[in-house]
């Protein structure tokens, strides 16, 4: 088959990488793609979100099956002009895809299905917002309705502190148009859980659960971030949680959509939070696979990929994964000034040798003129360790972080401490 992988980061590298593993004949292409996902394909000097271009690339190139990594393409209707022209895509209509696009939209859909999720209220109007924030109870969250590439949502101690968040949004359009409207919502207490499904909008596929982490720095401190690290499989996510949440959120939330015309096709990602009672509540809707979480569970995916991503392109009923039973970390290396400001341009030297199950997925990297790799963006790269048991996992992606080398390196060392502590507590 020939393939088309649209994106440029870790998560698109992960996915050329585990296409490569299924069927080492593929002719695999990425757009824009970066130096890691050259070493398995052709990279296509397209951007993600160039929708000409990438049609005319899947007509001259006889692209088989099209994989939309980012969401901003999806947003912006990728997928409904490739059908429109006939071809095969993983990856939801934009319709569907306002499922991220619009927090708010979010909401009303989960309103009108019926899914758990957080109380809330949308804002246009800064002064309205301000009025709003100084009747609620603190702490509470404040979430740009657009797309914020990961770092629009700001959990607030003190309503002083969503003031404050509301005048950079609203007052200052720190996001632009994505932050035109604010979405205000109370704090829910528990564990995130990420939960990605590959659906024809009806049937699901379950890919095994992860956990990512946010914020930048040890034990959850600091900036919210686009992802610092994640890790699967989640113990908290068992049998039967998941089948709660395909039941309780996944299902009615894919009826809704397809009651209002917009029928699902590609990965339905719901972040949940696992309150103290056990019960999940929905903190976010994603239209695609996540990133890092991508880098953790597609190296766990043993094989049917490829198949399940095509049946799903063509509307068909979704196909088995064969899941490994083994422990996946990923730690994400970020530039220094990430997330507001990261530095760019720093040669990076990778290690000679990797230990067997460590990867090294490229994110923000490019090669100059010479040759040399150096940073071009905030997430750098990841560092997945696969291994029977997670302690070895984590301890292994730590390694391999830190024998990466760049001035300015910056990553988190507790990538999983819950799993650690969780462990600890069993003893």
């Amino acid at each position: 088959m020939r393939l088309l992988v649209v994106g440029g980061g870790g998560r698109e590298h992960a996915l050329l990488w585990a296409l490569s593993r299924e069927d080492s004949a593929a002719e695999l292409y990425c757009a824009p793609g970066n130096p890691g996902t050259a070493q398995l394909g052709t990279n296509l000097s397209i951007a993600a979100t160039d929708i000409d271009r990438i049609t005319d690339a899947a007509e001259a190139y006889g692209i088989d099956l099209i994989i939309v990594g980012p969401e901003a393409p999806l947003a912006l209707g990728l997928a409904d002009r490739l059908r429109a022209e006939g071809r095969a895509v993983f990856g939801p209509d934009r319709a569907a895809a306002e499922i991220e696009a619009s927090k708010a939209f979010a909401k009303e859909v989960m309103a009108s299905a019926e899914v758990p999720t957080a109380h809330s209220h949308a804002f246009a109007d800064l002064a309205q917002a301000e009025k709003y924030v100084d009747s609620h109870a603190e702490p509470l969250v404040v979430k740009a309705s657009g797309l914020a590439a990961g770092k629009g949502a700001v959990v607030c101690a003190t309503r002083k502190e969503a003031r404050a968040v509301l005048g950079e949004m609203l007052g200052e359009k720190k996001f632009g148009d994505a932050g035109s409207v604010v979405v205000i919502e109370e704090f829910m207490p528990g564990e995130e859980l990420s939960v990605m499904a590959i659906t024809n909008g009806e049937e699901i596929v379950l890919l095994p659960a992860a956990q990512d982490h946010k914020r930048l720095g040890e034990g959850d401190t600091g900036p919210n971030t686009g992802g610092m690290g994640a890790y699967s499989p989640v113990a908290i996510g068992t049998p039967a949680l998941l089948e709660r949440v395909t039941r309780e959120v996944l299902a009615p939330t894919l009826a809704e959509l397809k009651r209002r015309g917009a029928r699902y096709n590609g990965v339905l990602y719901a972040g949940i939070m696992i309150g103290p009672d056990g019960a999940p509540r929905v903190v976010e809707f994603n239209c695609r696979l996540g990133d890092p979480e991508t880098q953790v569970i597609l190296p766990l995916v043993e094989g049917g990929l490829t198949e399940c991503f095509y049946r799903v392109a063509r509307g068909e009923t979704p196909s088995p994964l064969r899941i490994s039973r083994a422990h996946a970390v990923t730690t994400v290396l970020a530039a220094r000034g990430y997330p507001d400001n990261p530095e760019k341009g720093a040669a990076i030297t990778l290690p000679n040798y990797l230990p067997e199950g460590v990867t090294l997925f490229h994110a923000g990297t490019t090669r100059d003129p010479s040759g040399i790799l150096r940073v071009s963006g905030g997430r750098v790269l990841n560092v997945t360790a696969v291994s029977p048991r997670f302690a070895a996992a984590q301890a292994n992606s730590r390694s391999g972080a830190e024998s990466v080398q760049y001035a300015g390196k910056v990553f988190r060392t507790d990538i999983g401490w819950r799993e650690v502590a969780r462990q600890r507590a069993a003893v």
